[in-house]
């Protein structure tokens, strides 16, 4: 099975009226997650469920996320990807999906960047999981450890290079600006 790990985007400042759980994407936030959605849709990225946290951005990033790499299945909400939750829970949660092709899986850190060290076998890999970043894993076995290996992690940083690279015109020199 395929595993994507999609760290939620970029969501408004914390306010005394709403909480946590209720903080949205934000503009930019929104407008950085199909930049970096859009490169994962054509190279064919094909989620057949997405899991998200039940907090108010990570639905919002699973829902930027279905529409973009055009997921036919509706999103399942999980406490298992709720911030405070363990990847022992991420992890039973996977197990009961075992027959989906492709999963993506929409939470927080650091409860992601344990998941993917928890997935990969390796405690104390340390994982620097940007907001709207994504990992894919490919998943070797269900059993009561997982085993996995890493076959990518890609960021709205490699995004925006890409669309800048694009921009440029045949001469070589940049369409904004005219330097090269």
């Amino acid at each position: 099975m395929q595993v994507y790990l999609l760290r939620h985007g970029i969501a408004e400042d914390g306010h005394g009226d709403g909480g946590d759980a209720d903080r949205e994407l934000t503009a930019e936030g929104r407008r950085k997650l199909r930049e970096t959605l859009r490169v994962l849709a054509n190279a064919e990225v094909r989620p057949s469920l997405i899991l998200s946290s039940p907090l108010k951005r990570a639905i919002q990033t699973a829902e930027v996320a279905r529409d973009i790499l055009k997921t036919k299945s509706d999103i399942l909400n999980t406490k298992a990807l709720s911030p405070n939750s363990s990847v022992e829970q991420v992890w039973d949660e996977i197990r009961v999906h075992r027959d989906e092709p492709e999963m993506m899986l929409v939470g927080h850190e650091p409860l992601l960047s344990r998941l993917a060290a928890y997935l990969l076998a390796s405690p104390q890999l340390q994982v620097d999981f940007k907001k709207g970043a994504v990992l894919r894993l490919d998943l070797e076995g269900f059993g009561t450890h997982p085993r996995s290996t890493l076959r990518w992690f890609f960021a709205f940083r490699l995004a925006a290079a890409r669309s800048n690279n694009a921009s440029k015109d045949k001469s070589g020199k940049d369409k904004e600006d005219g330097q090269s």
